[in-house]
């Protein structure tokens, strides 16, 4: 890198010829960066941001899995298009066996991935919303979202699918899941077994493991009041 030279000419005030020099100027190293040199303040590290979002991918999974803790089903439902108060106001009609929770379906299915909720693959597509319901009362915790899904019509945010006892039921079964027995008519209906000819005892048997396990301690409950009042 060399130096390079300027002619510049003036006139002395005492004299009327003018005189030229030079003047040598010093080169700039391209390599130095100027001292007036501040940061963009639209500046920011990718390395941060990356990883304050892959923290935020890893506490939602997290949520998720908490949310599977005594769940007997978890659904999905399609919320494009709801607005802010829509999805606000749907909060509040639900039970508190019920929670809603917004995630996308990859960090979903990482969360279920290799147990019995993975059966819900086949709706983790478009926009969900999940349904997570810690109640065996079933058609008690879907009742409240169709009621909204009625009064708001809404047909288009339907349910996507569901896991009910590892058994994955799309949008087109679900009337099953909204018409299954409650507590007390699975109870009522073993008392009446249990003192019916042996084939409708039979017939109970033959339910599903949920329904039987139900029947069978309302059993042992109701044979455990009739020894304390033989007692007293």
């Amino acid at each position: 890198m060399e130096a390079t030279a300027s002619a510049v000419s003036f006139a002395l005030p005492s004299s009327t010829k003018i005189q030229t020099c030079h003047i040598l100027n010093r080169p700039i190293n391209p390599f130095n960066t100027p001292t007036s040199w501040k940061p963009s303040p639209t500046f920011k590290p990718l390395r941060i941001n990356a990883a304050i979002s892959r923290t935020k991918k890893e506490e939602t999974v997290e949520t998720v899995r908490k949310q599977l803790e005594n769940c007997y089903l978890l659904a999905g439902i399609n919320y494009k298009g709801l607005t802010v108060k829509q999805f606000q106001e749907l909060r509040k009609t639900l039970p508190e066996t019920t929670k809603l929770i917004v995630a996308k379906n990859t960090l979903v299915y990482k969360a279920v991935e290799g147990t019995q909720w993975e059966t819900l693959k086949p709706c983790m597509k478009g926009m969900n919303v999940w349904l997570f319901v810690h109640t065996e009362e079933i058609p008690a915790a879907i009742k409240p979202y169709r009621d909204f899904q009625k009064e708001k019509k809404l047909e288009d945010n339907d349910f996507t699918g569901a896991v009910f006892e590892g058994k994955f039921y799309g949008p087109d079964e679900f009337k099953k899941l909204e018409t299954l027995p409650t507590r007390a008519e699975i109870y009522a209906n073993l008392l009446g077994s249990l003192k019916s000819p042996a084939s409708a005892l039979v017939s109970t048997l033959q339910a599903p493991a949920r329904e039987l396990v139900m029947v069978l301690n309302a059993h042992v409950k109701n044979l455990e009041e009739q020894a304390q009042g033989a007692a007293q």
